[in-house]
């Protein structure tokens, strides 16, 4: 027999096949649609349709579990026990893994037949998904969630109005949207049956004059494209390339800065990704003590920030369980299946959490916090918008967005990058003009310490990291002196 099964019947399958100590079988089934466009027309749209096959394998032995992962796509029905004698073949050939655990129970993991987790406030669950009741997700034996062009039935055209009005105004649209639908089903030995369907929709327009000389970018995260304003977006876009009609050269220095929500969240994404507990136990990072052990409880700013992830956050919903196929400091294969609950970061400018796997909770007396799929950051009473943080700056700069973002210091978490499509000099609260691009160098933490005032928080999608990190809500931040290091040529 020939072909691809239901990805349920796969997971049973598979697991049937097994004849490893335990294992775990994840099968994602994904759809995705897109449009791109370039000069104020639409260049490509397509649909496309995958599945990836993972089965992990546990093999027990005197010095300990090993674990090994295979990943492949289009598994047929015959290549199936090849795969999972390859993933047994790889256990057995690796050596004992540190974060070995036992494997999660249907008891640990929540319901059986469906990928839902606790609820951060009573009476809330899960999102409301087109043609589900309010709160419910699919069950396991449903067949995958998909998307198609559709869900552009209102934006296209909108988009379209753009490309008429940038062209009326000496202008060049360029961008991309995409939407994206996983269907992730999730099983193991110990008989956990879970699954999760994740929408995840952005979009990055990108305008230009016609020399090229000057640009301005806007991007949305959105998970169905019904709420995204195309008309209030371009009109943003006008702004800002009015805005670049005056040029001004600035040198190199510490300038008051308005970082807007996109800028905000890449910084925070580098400090989500370094704040795991075991690298700070070690020693090796940001989040380390001086003599051992984590920050934990120690003061990170003197403003009221809170940074948490909920994978029920509205409008930010992510999956409520973990699975992955690659064990690390922030994840490991053994808790796959482990709920996810709500969990704050940062509360009250106080470092009160780190991300930490089972295995790690079990060496250190400390209870598991699996990484979640969202951030946000929010201090409490915050309503300015961007607009109100700029009228209240005698002289700085306003950053678009932020590019090139690297990692120089894990000790002290000191990034670099560059500003891009944009950066205006604000005088008596207005913005008076463009200026030459930096590139800067900062710490996150460092800035979370600095920070002289805090917009209110918002749905957005940072520019750098949006492929890894799309779900986030953030305010914009007032910084007194943040660090233009040199004068960067890029446009």
């Amino acid at each position: 027999m020939t072909g691809l099964i239901s990805p349920q019947e796969t997971v049973e399958r598979a697991l049937a096949m097994s004849k490893a100590d335990g294992c775990v079988v994840r099968v994602t089934e994904q759809t995705e649609t897109n449009l791109r466009w370039a000069n104020n027309t639409v260049t490509t749209s397509g649909e496309m349709r995958s599945r990836r096959l993972a089965v992990i394998s546990m093999v027990s032995g005197t010095a300990g579990t090993a674990a090994g992962v295979v990943e492949r796509s289009g598994v047929t029905v015959d290549a199936l026990e090849d795969l999972v004698r390859a993933s047994e073949r790889a256990a057995a050939e690796a050596g004992p893994a540190d974060d070995a655990a036992p494997l999660v129970e249907p008891a640990d993991g929540g319901p059986s037949s469906a990928g839902r987790g606790p609820s951060r406030e009573a009476g809330r669950g899960p999102s409301r998904e087109a043609g589900r009741g309010p709160g419910r997700e699919a069950g396991w034996d449903a067949g995958p969630a998909a998307t198609s062009v559709d869900v552009f039935g209102s934006f296209a055209p909108a988009l379209g109005e753009a490309f008429a009005r940038a062209s009326s105004a000496g202008r060049l649209q360029f961008g991309f949207a995409e939407h994206v639908m996983a269907s992730t089903y999730l099983g193991s030995s110990t008989g956990l049956r879970l699954r999760h369907d994740q929408p995840t929709g952005k979009l990055e327009l990108n305008v230009r004059s016609p020399d090229l000389a000057r640009s301005a970018w806007v991007g949305r995260y959105t998970r169905n494209f019904a709420d995204v304003d195309v008309p209030e977006l371009d009109a943003e876009l006008d702004r800002r390339m009015a805005w670049a009609h005056r040029r001004i050269e600035l040198a190199a220095g510490r300038y008051e800065t308005i970082l807007p929500p996109a800028a905000v969240a890449d910084l925070l994404v580098c400090l989500y990704w370094r704040a795991n507990a075991r690298e700070a136990d070690e020693g090796r990072t940001v989040f380390s003590r001086p003599g051992g052990g984590s920050r934990i409880g120690e003061r990170l700013s003197e403003l009221p920030l809170t940074l948490r992830s909920d994978p029920f956050e509205p409008g930010l919903e992510c999956s409520p369980f973990v699975h992955t196929t690659a064990s690390s400091a922030e994840q490991s294969v053994f808790d796959n299946g482990l709920p996810i609950r709500p969990v704050t970061w940062v509360s009250d400018g106080v470092l009160a959490e780190l991300v930490r796997t089972r295995s790690w909770a079990a060496r250190t007396g400390a209870a598991a916090a699996p990484y979640v799929d969202n951030l946000v950051l929010e201090s409490p009473g915050a309503t300015a918008s961007l607009d109100d943080l700029v009228a209240r700056t005698d002289r700085g700069l306003l950053l678009t967005c932020l590019w090139y973002v690297r990692e120089v210091d894990q000790r002290t978490l000191l990034v670099t990058g560059l500003t891009r499509d944009g950066v205006y000099l604000v005088e008596r609260g207005e913005v008076v003009g463009e200026v030459n691009n930096f590139r800067f160098n900062e710490s996150p933490v460092r800035i979370l310490g600095r920070i002289a005032e805090v917009g209110r928080t918002e749905p957005c999608l940072c520019r750098e990291f949006n492929e890894y990190v799309t779900r986030s809500a953030m305010p914009a931040l007032r910084v007194p002196d943040f660090n233009m290091s040199t004068v960067s040529k890029a446009s």
